[in-house]
């Protein structure tokens, strides 16, 4: 497979976790599927799990996936990045999307191990209060599925941040494999080139590397055989005094 065509191998599967992670994070703002909690939560009412205000589906998940996604679909065809230039800026670009991934796995690691926010109420705290009672567990209340009734309002609030930032978490993961197989791919397409001339790869460059090899040869020829007809010829004799 040419440089190129993986672009576009990789490039796909970008565009896709790109939209799910924005709405993912997207979704988050509406727990339970509805509006309200998030007009309250904008009001100055804790409605929302603080680690979904991040946006670390939509910013690094998303726009920072979507941004090397475009560019390493640009090499793979046949346009203005389909070259070795294209491909260097494709490293940079593909090192920005592992930074974003990392920042949704970040988020989502957080959002997951501190909990969701909810009004809820257990033996020890009978009065229904709006927090986030799992902060304090270090994630150990995902193993502990008697006391996700805590949560009464929004319904099953802690099933949907678990399934959105699960989702975070393996998107930012896959995102971050891509991106790291596309650093490689450019720095292989910026040195042998694309797929977009007739011949491909680092054999369709023989023939340059070839020209590029027998005018070092001669040159080096050269200074040889100028060195050993007069050692001292190539030395400026002012520059010695």
């Amino acid at each position: 497979m040419c440089t190129g065509a993986c672009s576009k191998f990789i490039a796909i599967p970008l565009y896709v976790l790109a939209a799910v992670s924005i709405i993912c994070n997207i979704i988050l703002f509406f727990p339970d599927f509805k509006t309200d909690y998030a007009s309250q939560d904008r009001e100055g009412m804790l409605r929302l799990t603080p680690e979904v205000k991040y946006m670390g589906g939509f910013l690094g998940g998303g726009i920072m996936a979507l941004i090397p996604a475009i560019h390493t679909h640009l090499t793979s065809a046949d346009k203005c990045c389909a070259n070795r230039c294209g491909m260097f800026l494709s490293i940079g670009f593909a090192a920005l999307g592992v930074v974003g991934a990392i920042y949704t796995i970040s988020v989502a690691a957080l959002g997951l191990s501190n909990g969701p926010v909810c009004e809820w109420h257990n033996t020890e705290n009978p009065t229904p209060t709006w927090g986030a009672p799992f902060t304090n567990s270090s994630g150990s209340y995902l193993n502990d599925k008697d006391i996700w009734k805590w949560c009464e309002v929004p319904e099953n609030v802690v099933e949907f941040n678990l399934g959105l930032f699960a989702t975070l978490l393996v998107a930012g993961c896959v995102q971050i494999v891509l991106c790291a197989i596309q650093m490689v791919n450019g720095l292989f397409g910026c040195i042998c080139g694309t797929c977009s001339d007739k011949e491909s790869g680092c054999h369709g460059n023989s023939k340059a590397f070839n020209v590029w090899s027998r005018c070092v040869n001669y040159t080096l020829f050269f200074i040889g055989s100028e060195l050993d007809r007069d050692p001292g010829g190539l030395v400026d004799e002012d520059f010695m005094t």
